[in-house]
């Protein structure tokens, strides 16, 4: 395994948790109605919907990512996930719970793919247009969506500075994405060390907007 495909692997799992935290929450609000025998049904089919979705998308935002432009603005757009995720504290999930297990999954599914936007996006830009990583991103989501995202929640609220780390993990990602984008690319090659240089960038920028509103909530 190259460092390429390591470095593109450690990304996708580390962009899983720290964007996977809401989904967990809208399995849990979705499902809470349910009899008890019923609520691990509902989760375990909600997800696996949500993945197979989620792969199809993916697939699309492969191949989007190869038209002109498309690169930048979806780097851009991840720019400002990692700006709202040090911007939003608390989020407000108008999730309604079902009373069927249909209504849970119908819910799930729907809130998963509005929700999972972002990290379909990060996950197709990590991947450097590799099928078989995009299929490892969604495959490690499963867990992580079900298992572990209310723990990194719980240590994200309780260590904000986990927040700064996965807004930073996505600001690098969307710098990367920026600069493959062949359309600025004549523009980039003239800076030196670029490859470093504008991913740092993109980073103190967005953890210093995240610092900023915190004092000027304070």
């Amino acid at each position: 395994m190259n460092w390429d495909i390591l470095k593109a692997v450690l990304i996708i799992i580390g962009l899983d948790l720290i964007l996977g935290g809401d989904n967990a929450i809208v399995i849990a609000m979705a499902s809470r109605n349910l009899p008890k025998p019923l609520q691990n049904k509902a989760i375990i089919l909600g997800t696996t919907f949500a993945i197979l979705i989620r792969f199809i998308l993916a697939s699309i935002a492969i191949y989007l990512l190869t038209v002109p432009y498309v690169q930048l603005i979806g780097g851009i757009f991840l720019c400002y996930i990692a700006i709202q995720l040090l911007l939003d504290d608390k989020e407000d999930h108008n999730i309604s719970a079902s009373a069927t297990m249909f209504g849970a999954v119908k819910t799930i599914v729907i809130a998963d793919v509005v929700m999972g936007f972002d990290n379909i996006l990060a996950i197709s830009a990590a991947s450097n247009q590799n099928f078989h990583l995009i299929i490892f991103g969604l495959l490690i989501s499963v867990p992580i969506i079900i298992f572990g995202s209310k723990v990194i929640l719980h240590y994200m609220n309780k260590y904000p500075i986990i927040t700064y780390f996965g807004a930073a993990l996505i600001a690098y990602t969307s710098a990367e994405l920026i600069l493959k984008e062949k359309v600025v690319q004549s523009f980039f090659t003239q800076i030196p060390m670029v490859h470093i240089l504008f991913p740092l960038f993109v980073i103190v920028l967005v953890c210093l907007i995240g610092v900023s509103s915190k004092k000027q909530v304070h």
